[in-house]
């Protein structure tokens, strides 16, 4: 068991990585599908299990299918969610996400938003009260998600969602208070975080995903933004998305040690540090931990093994089914068919239809 600063106890060290599925509602209400791949894996022991992205403004959906946080018309079915996850003594915790100019248009029926106008995406810029709005939907997301009985919050900064493209200096060309410095580009994130824990309290769990390279991410400043939100006392936990857990950076000036040493070499104080990518088997999860990380954030294997967390606690060489896997092997594990046709597109991964 691990202990978050917020008081919040974890009961192994296995988290759920948020993954896009597709299987919910076009109005972001959750689907019977959801709610059973989610309480599935909770059913297998992942000590946290976490959501997929959910968009805190409608403007702000990523994909179709998406579990939204939008409304007060979510609040039930997140609270049949979070009983479902609790009752299984794992921790219940959403991911809020916005995809800013990712949002197809054909998706949201509008134009996308960016924090600067993007001619590739079609995106337009967001004026700064739309800026100051978007962080006010953040901060409602998160308390309605208290209101739901959730443990606590992840706010998605990475993946070059609008959070990394206020963060990008590539992406983010505004002249205003939250553009130029990485200290303003890194404003609005650090001020949702701040307001987050204020008006959720103290006994809240709140964590915040990051991922350094791509998206015009520098490692340096992922660094330094991790550091800053660690010594401002007001996050429980890093979620550190690698890609790949057991390459070196991809910047040549940083390849003197590997790209994970970078982040465990940080002085994390008491906030918890987890990493995903691809940590696929039993082997893996060690090697992770031994390298100082506290928890291990899981899926691939998750898709493959509900019980995951199980078979590994059992045998510490365990190795996941071999890839492809029929379709019914996926339904079995607890993918709605939705699910199954999105895991389709990774090349490899499901067993072509003669």
């Amino acid at each position: 068991m691990i202990q978050f600063p917020c008081g919040a106890k974890m009961k192994n060290r296995f988290m759920l990585a948020p993954m896009t599925n597709q299987q919910s509602y076009e109005d972001g209400q959750l689907s019977e599908e959801e709610f059973h791949w989610l309480t599935m894996r909770a059913k297998g022991q992942f000590g946290l299990v976490m959501t997929c992205a959910s968009h805190v403004q409608a403007i702000g959906k990523g994909f179709p299918g998406q579990l939204g946080i939008f409304s007060d018309l979510h609040i039930d079915g997140h609270k049949k969610l979070v009983e479902g996850i609790k009752k299984e003594g794992s921790l219940a915790v959403i991911q809020l996400h916005h995809a800013g100019m990712r949002s197809p248009q054909k998706v949201i029926n509008d134009v996308p938003v960016c924090p600067s106008a993007n001619e590739k995406t079609g995106a337009r810029a967001l004026s700064l009260a739309e800026v100051k709005q978007l962080k006010q939907d953040f901060v409602s997301a998160a308390l309605r998600s208290k209101n739901s009985g959730y443990d606590g919050v992840e706010v998605h900064g990475a993946h070059g969602y609008i959070l990394t493209q206020f963060l990008s200096k590539e992406i983010n060309h505004r002249e205003d208070e939250y553009g130029g410095s990485l200290e303003n580009r890194a404003r609005l994130l650090l001020e949702i975080v701040d307001e987050i824990r204020s008006i959720c309290g103290n006994t809240f769990l709140l964590g915040v995903r990051l991922s350094p390279e791509k998206f015009g991410m520098e490692l340096e400043e992922v660094k330094w933004l991790c550091q800053k939100l660690i010594d401002d006392g007001k996050i429980d936990f890093l979620d550190v998305s690698l890609w790949d857990c057991f390459k070196k950076p991809e910047e040549e000036k940083q390849q003197s040690k590997m790209l994970l040493d970078h982040f465990t070499e940080l002085n994390f104080q008491n906030v918890l540090l987890t990493v995903a990518g691809k940590i696929k088997s039993g082997n893996d999860v060690h090697k992770i931990l031994k390298e100082g990380v506290d928890f291990v954030t899981i899926g691939r294997s998750a898709i493959l093994h509900h019980d995951f967390p199980i078979k590994v606690q059992a045998d510490k060489n365990f190795m996941p089914i071999e890839t492809p896997v029929t379709k019914e092997y996926l339904l079995s594990e607890g993918l709605g068919l939705k699910f199954v046709d999105y895991m389709s597109r990774w090349p490899g991964f499901v067993v072509e239809e003669a």
